[in-house]
């Protein structure tokens, strides 16, 4: 008996999870709302127009149509509840809670939860105030260099300063001239990190992890690391800075802690948990958390699983993650570079014309 899933999104990340959960002999169908141009009509994936704001409505949709599964992909709509209210109307959905999210939607809630839990990160303070903030970043015993809108700012909203005024100038920014609007109302200014950056992402029911495959994505716009930061313009998995032995000590010190943490106070984390860490030399130190695969690591972690996508979901969501643990291609690599309109991150010409897929497919690559 084959199923329909629907996953919630619009970008390359969801195209991704469509393209391995079609795959599945488990699916016969895949909706993807609202879907892009990659997700319109593809073999078993399809776009849907139903409102993915409107839970009520979304619900009464999978009810018609006999979703098996609801993926929710982007951040917002997981802060928003969607995970909370479909499945209060039965609906099966993969996420966490809206307070489980809070490990994404509130820095402030994060860096407060890892110090509770002896979690090692970078030290900080949060403000709601401009003038409180800029002296704490003149007079700190670290170099207070690192400010961040609290809230959700689309994966945009950190500012690495080089000097003192550049923070102060990136504090006044987000909260008096509100560059990432209401997400910036709490600021967490914190100690600039040294060492190399590596995405950790897991699965979890709750209470088993199952690392995925480390991997690294490329923030700056241009290459040797140089530019304005943006959402990401590339990423390849594994990343070969972290061997065995580093990936066994960050899913005992940092995932494993950080889930059996939100167990004890009452907020149960399934779906997929993401730590950002920077590589110091006093060992892995979280940056911060997403609550869901990331753009693009999501596009070189999913190739390189053996398993059935919709079998580990369905795991997840039933609690038994660890009777079905993934299994995950091994000496193989994956890397993806991402394609943005001139002008990004900025302002930038959108709607524009993509092709070359078709030659794309005969070099043996896929485009999402």
């Amino acid at each position: 008996m084959a199923d329909r899933v629907l996953v919630i999104g619009s970008g390359g990340r969801e195209h991704a999870l469509a393209w391995k959960l079609a795959q599945s002999p488990h699916v016969k169908q895949v909706f993807v709302a609202p879907g892009n141009a990659g997700t319109a009509n593809s073999g078993k994936i399809s776009n849907s127009a139903v409102s993915v704001s409107n839970h009520a409505a979304l619900a009464q949709f999978c009810r018609d149509q006999e979703i098996r599964l609801v993926v929710v992909g982007p951040e917002v709509p997981l802060a928003a509840g969607i995970v909370d209210d479909l499945t209060a109307a039965g609906v099966r959905c993969f996420g966490p809670t809206a307070r489980a999210a809070q490990l994404e939607s509130s820095k402030s809630f994060t860096k407060s939860f890892l110090d509770r839990h002896g979690i090692p990160t970078a030290r900080w303070k949060s403000f709601t105030d401009p003038k409180a903030a800029c002296s704490f970043i003149n007079s700190a015993n670290f170099p207070a260099l690192v400010v961040k809108a609290s809230g959700l700012a689309a994966g945009k909203g950190v500012i690495v300063a080089s000097n003192k005024e550049e923070a102060c100038k990136a504090v006044n920014d987000i909260m008096q001239d509100k560059t990432f609007g209401t997400a910036g109302e709490t600021v967490v200014v914190e100690e600039l990190l040294e060492g190399e950056e590596v995405s950790c992402l897991c699965f979890t029911d709750g209470v088993t992890i199952a690392p995925m495959p480390p991997a690294q994505d490329h923030k700056r716009l241009k290459d040797g690391d140089e530019g304005p930061n943006t959402g990401g313009m590339g990423a390849y998995s594994p990343a070969p800075q972290i061997s065995k032995d580093l990936l066994l000590k960050i899913r005992e010190t940092v995932l494993q802690k950080t889930l059996d943490g939100m167990r004890k106070e009452g907020i149960p984390y399934l779906g997929v948990l993401y730590a950002g860490l920077m590589l110091t030399k006093d060992g892995p130190k979280v940056l911060e958390f997403n609550c869901r695969f990331g753009d693009p690591e999501c596009q070189v972690i999913l190739p390189l699983l053996k398993s059935d996508l919709y079998e580990v979901m369905q795991a997840v969501i039933n609690k038994k993650l660890s009777s079905s643990m993934p299994i995950w291609y091994e000496d193989s690599a994956a890397v993806t570079v991402v394609m943005a309109s001139e002008g990004y991150p900025g302002t930038y010409p959108k709607g524009l014309e993509i092709t070359g897929l078709s030659k794309a497919k005969e070099l043996g690559l896929e485009v999402f």
